[in-house]
């Protein structure tokens, strides 16, 4: 009787979405529009705390430290998998501290390049790279960033050298591209513009299928088989959150996502919706835990 009337009375108050970047970019704009359908559906209001900061590490310790009621959640994407191992010293251990709840959407990237580099496919890219060994400058949006990442599970299957250079957030990271300061990128399909006016040369998706945006831009897994790198982003909860409180979150946030409405604002950021049960949120998290690990581990790839 107690599990019955504690799912129908949740939620009793307010419920936080922890998110560990700044307002304003994408994985901000999801959780918020996933917090206006949770409000709707279960009449409590949900809102959105940003705690950025040590690569979403202060987000997560925040949330691992709340009292496990499913009044304190957190959104969370790949940095919190590749922070596993990534980070030799943590306060919590993530895949044991945080109880997945729902997954939500799934973001591809693009491999671009200034148009002025002489290579237009990625065989191209990579022979042109094994010809300048350390000269091809690849930028990303921070060490341990999904972009970084994706980037070194490149150089490490395609064995070719490119010098790292990480800024700080995405808009002074593409402005150098564009202007020819750094040679390849790894990044979100938010650069559409850019590629469809020249201004930069998408080479390649690194999603498993061609994206509808550019159908004609080959997958890099059609030259490196098994690539595939995305962005992603779901919930959980601090460990020990009562199963019919997750259990009833993944029900609402999987309604939330049905609706087309939610559908096409995600579809404005190109995002795919990542609909399931907590079980198959947990195995994406572990499957995601262990590739980038892997790449972390085999090129010995430090937190800065």
């Amino acid at each position: 009787m107690s599990r019955i009337a504690r799912a129908q009375t949740y939620p009793s108050r307010p419920v936080r979405i922890v998110v560990g970047v700044p307002p304003g970019g994408a994985p901000d704009i999801i959780a918020r529009l996933i917090a206006q359908g949770l409000s709707e559906r279960l009449g409590q209001q949900f809102f959105v705390e940003n705690r950025p900061g040590a690569g979403t590490n202060i987000a997560i310790e925040a949330v691992v430290r709340a009292p496990p009621d499913g009044h304190t959640l957190l959104q969370f994407g790949p940095s919190s998998a590749i922070n596993v191992t990534l980070y030799k010293r943590l306060n919590f251990n993530f895949t044991h501290d945080i109880a997945p709840i729902a997954s939500i959407v799934r973001i591809p990237m693009v491999m671009l390049v200034n148009p002025s580099l002489p290579a237009k496919t990625v065989p191209e890219f990579i022979a042109y790279a094994k010809a300048n060994p350390g000269k091809v400058s690849m930028a990303s949006t921070g060490v341990g960033s999904p972009p970084h990442m994706t980037g070194e599970m490149f150089k490490m299957m395609a064995d070719i050298e490119l010098v790292h250079v990480p800024y700080r957030g995405g808009t002074a990271v593409v402005a150098d591209l564009i202007g020819g300061q750094v040679q390849v990128l790894f990044l979100g399909a938010e650069t559409i513009e850019h590629i469809r006016s020249g201004k930069l040369r998408a080479i390649a998706v690194t999603t498993t299928t061609r994206l509808d945006l550019l159908p004609d831009i080959p997958t890099v897994g059609e030259f490196l088989p098994g690539f595939e790198a995305s962005v992603w982003f779901g919930i959980g909860a601090p460990r020990n959150t009562p199963p019919d409180v997750i259990e009833k979150l993944n029900k609402e946030i999987n309604a939330a996502l049905a609706d087309p409405k939610l559908r096409a604002r995600l579809a404005e950021l190109d995002g795919t919706v990542l609909a399931g049960s907590p079980t198959d949120f947990g195995k994406l998290i572990a499957d995601e835990t262990e590739k980038w690990g892997n790449v972390i581990r085999a090129l010995n790839i430090k937190a800065e």
